[in-house]
């Protein structure tokens, strides 16, 4: 198994652990009694801004363990480089990735034209970028191991 395999699945799993935690740890903080507007906005609004905060901290420090860790089991380096192959990958992902993310918001979007509560649209745009970490992730292990 390449670098870039294992890398892949390294941050499939942790996209997939740090929002199945980061969400149990917010489930019980929901405001279920109070119906107030203010409310809603605050606990979804602080909900995706430390999501994508814990994210991005969290993704940086296992990358780091990973290339520690891949270093020490292997002794090879991390690729300095990226080849034509690398870089057409990583395209790929992200077009798979923006797609995924574009679809849910414009879910998200259809459920406020379609009178659902404010809740959905929020779960809806979650989702989506969790869904489109997943899509990006799977998608460069899929085209790792099957070409391009």
């Amino acid at each position: 198994m390449t670098y870039q395999e294992k890398k892949s699945i390294v941050s499939l799993i942790s996209a997939i652990l740090i929002f199945a935690v980061y969400s149990l740890y917010m489930y019980p903080k929901y405001p279920v009694e109070a119906l107030d507007l203010k409310e809603t906005f605050h606990y979804w609004g602080s909900f995706v801004l430390v999501l994508t905060v814990v994210s991005i901290a969290a993704h940086i420090v296992i990358s780091i363990i990973f290339n520690i860790i891949f270093r020490m089991t292997t002794g090879e380096k991390e690729p300095t480089f990226a080849d034509e192959l690398d870089k057409r990958i990583d395209l790929l992902a992200f077009r798979n990735s923006f797609a995924v993310f574009i679809i849910g918001f414009l879910l998200a979007m259809g459920s406020l034209v379609m009178d659902q509560p404010l809740e959905v649209m929020f779960i809806i745009l979650i989702l989506s970028g969790f869904l489109s970490d997943v899509t990006g992730s799977l998608s460069r292990l899929y085209h790792y191991r099957k070409g391009v």
